[in-house]
């Protein structure tokens, strides 16, 4: 499909620099199949899930991925900033450079500066390889546990940079920036539909017999990447690696047998979800990587409602919100939340999506 189609005029003011507090106080649209909108916030959640639903949220901890240090060895030492994107084992990572013209292979980066540097001392990488548009493989002098504890002292949370760009991060942002779900080490960014839930939210979920399962899948800096490509099928999507367990799996399908409904918290709760369904529908224990690129046309499988916040125009995933309720009803209710002074974006509102099954 072309790209165009997806874009909308969304004015920079828009875009939320910090999110509701408390979290669940933000605003929530709920976007029905037959059109109708409804305003409301996500604290009012419980009231539109039913007993014997199942609340899927991403368990994924964003870890300090930002790193700021200089190129050594050369005549100058210009700085470098990083965004690391993805683990390729115990002492490699692929990542983002900025600006990555002034490095080659063979480079080496030193991250840490006066008064903040790991306990080991400096953190050196040098640069393996360059690919395209900045991403770059860096091999740490670090390995393992050691070189995790020297990222976590050296590094800050990787805002999204349309976030970034307006104001630098903070120490609110160490916490604002992680789900009250994180545990499992591994995410660049945030799973932003989990930042909406308190205990109190859980709690009324709980009450009303809506079922909470965990997922992990580890967030990539490609939700940052805007399409740039005229047509959505010369888009690369990278690649997260996601597990579900085989008891949640279970645990999943039984519900769904029973009449309940998969609701997703998130966008990558549902790619994982949907990653791990078969072809009928039921969820199979998953441990792996998964690229998928959901677009209009997609057939879902597993998942019900989508809970998920506002997404940037001619993105991935505004492209999978236009697919799951359709194009023309996603541009109305976007046109609809900017209107009425909706928040976008990570720290942003949220809306909730029902699936509409009439075209299945």
């Amino acid at each position: 499909m072309r790209t165009d189609l997806f874009d909308f005029e969304l004015p920079p003011g828009s875009i939320a620099l910090r999110p509701a507090s408390p979290r669940d106080s933000a605003r929530m649209l709920i976007v029905n199949p037959d059109g109708v909108l409804r305003d409301r916030v996500v604290a009012d959640l419980p009231q539109w899930l039913e007993p014997g639903d199942q609340l899927v949220v991403n368990d994924t901890r964003v870890i300090a991925a930002q790193l700021r240090g200089r190129r050594i060895g050369r005549d100058t030492e210009p700085k470098i900033e990083v965004t690391l994107i993805k683990r390729l084992d115990g002492s490699r990572w692929q990542a983002l450079a900025k600006p990555a013209k002034k490095l080659s292979p063979g480079d080496v980066i030193r991250f840490g500066n006066e008064g903040r540097v790991c306990l080991l001392g400096h953190l050196d990488a040098q640069v393996e390889s360059k690919g395209d548009d900045g991403e770059i493989t860096l091999s740490f002098s670090f390995h393992g546990p050691t070189l995790d504890q020297a990222i976590a002292d050296l590094g800050s949370p990787p805002l999204p940079p349309y976030i970034a760009s307006k104001r630098a991060p903070d120490e609110r942002d160490a916490a604002d920036y992680q789900t009250m779900f994180a545990t499992n080490d591994g995410a660049v960014a945030a799973p932003t539909a989990g930042l909406h839930f308190t205990p109190a939210l859980e709690m009324a979920l709980k009450q009303r017999g809506v079922a909470m399962r965990r997922i992990t899948l580890h967030v990539g800096a490609g939700t940052f990447l805007p399409v740039k490509t005229e047509d959505t099928s010369g888009h690369r999507m990278h690649s997260e690696w996601g597990s579900i367990s085989a008891a949640t799996a279970q645990a999943l399908n039984a519900a769904r047998v029973a009449g309940g409904r998969i609701v997703a918290v998130g966008t990558t709760s549902l790619r994982l979800l949907e990653s791990a369904s078969t072809e009928d529908g039921a969820i199979e224990p998953f441990s792996g990587e998964t690229d998928i690129f959901i677009t209009p046309g997609y057939r879902f499988r597993a998942v019900d409602i989508l809970l998920t916040n506002f997404h940037l125009p001619r993105s991935t995933l505004f492209m999978l919100v236009s697919a799951f309720s359709g194009l023309e009803a996603m541009k109305r209710a976007y046109a609809h939340a900017l209107e009425s002074g909706y928040r976008f974006y990570s720290y942003g509102d949220a809306c909730l999506l029902f699936r509409d099954k009439s075209k299945v």
